[in-house]
């Protein structure tokens, strides 16, 4: 701060220099003047004038580094009283500029809010024709007519059932009930949304849970595991999903395996990034690269790490390791 200062009076430090040194030009010039009194007065005037520049850099800094150590925020508390008319000047542009941009900010809010509820309203409004849709669906005594209308109704769910939970992956913490469950029936009633689909494709499900009990919430668990699922079940042809739990390190741990084409080793660290689809198998128009973003947020809430171990066409292993106990404090205390 000190050399923004001094930068900052340049021009009248540069100006007093030139006066002093004019001042002994002349003396030496003139004889008539005394060389020693000027010099005398030189050094007097020199020394007066570096203590009102560290009295002027004590009075004028204080606004401006409160300028400078601020956080990047609409918070303008931590800024100085300023003290001068120029610090003055800046301080109410500030405070004005502030306040359009506040203003600006909730009326974006509340546009946004009433896009999210407009969008949460009509999602709801077409689970009844949906509902209906299925029963409809269920009725056909085609059965190839049938599988393909289920798969192409579970896609459409699918889709509306990710839109649902994305907008309300923000607001998540108010809507967290934490409690324990067991994880056998939430896989049950996920496994038998995917049924007829997995009976298209040849797909089974091996599942051998010797710890079901975990402390977690029970909608957003089911949540993830229907992510990981539909993905497991999307990837995979004629093949087992294997589904086992364990404990480890005292926690409890979930494993979905499948058989399928795998994901490409470049690809394991950038598969919860969202948008990202594929590398290896970008052409592939169905994949919307959500679903694994929307479930490792949703994990991160709940503590649940995610973990995923591939290898290209032979398969792809995502584990879920449940926290303890003590890590729910915070949230069980809401």
């Amino acid at each position: 701060m000190i050399g923004k200062f001094i930068s900052e009076k340049r021009s009248w430090i540069i100006m007093f220099l030139f006066l002093q040194a004019f001042s002994l030009i002349v003396a030496a010039l003139d004889e008539t003047i005394a060389f020693t009194s000027v010099l005398y007065t030189v050094f007097l005037s020199s020394l007066i004038f570096l203590l009102f520049l560290f009295w002027r850099y004590q009075k004028e800094t204080p606004f401006y580094k409160s300028l400078t150590e601020r956080e990047d925020n609409l918070d303008l508390s931590a800024i100085a009283s300023p003290e001068s008319p120029f610090e003055k000047i800046v301080s109410e542009s500030l405070h004005q500029q502030t306040m359009l941009l506040k203003k600006e900010m909730l009326t974006n809010t509340v546009a946004l809010e009433q896009e999210k509820d407009d969008l949460l309203s009509w999602i709801h409004e077409v689970k009844t024709p949906m509902t209906t849709l299925r029963l409809l669906i269920d009725r056909l005594e085609d059965k190839a007519m049938r599988g393909s209308l289920t798969y192409e109704w579970l896609r459409i769910h699918h889709l509306l059932d990710q839109q649902l939970h994305s907008k309300r992956l923000p607001f998540m913490q108010n809507d967290l009930y934490i409690e324990k469950i067991s994880i056998e029936p939430l896989l049950y009633d996920e496994i038998r949304t995917l049924q007829t689909w997995c009976i298209q494709k040849g797909i089974g499900f091996e599942v051998e849970l010797s710890e079901s009990e975990v402390l977690t919430d029970s909608k957003w668990l089911s949540f993830i595991l229907r992510q990981l699922l539909t993905n497991a079940v999307k990837y995979s042809e004629a093949s087992d999903i294997v589904i086992t739990s364990s404990i480890q390190y005292d926690q409890v741990c979930l494993q979905i395996k499948d058989f399928g084409i795998g994901i490409a080793k470049q690809d394991l660290s950038r598969i919860y990034e969202k948008g990202f689809t594929s590398t290896a198998n970008h052409q592939n128009n169905h994949a919307t690269g959500m679903g694994l973003y929307l479930a490792k947020r949703a994990a991160d809430a709940l503590h649940i790490r995610i973990e995923a171990d591939s290898i290209q066409q032979k398969g792809t292993v995502f584990t879920l390791t449940f926290p303890k106990k003590n890590d729910f404090v915070h949230l069980l205390s809401r």
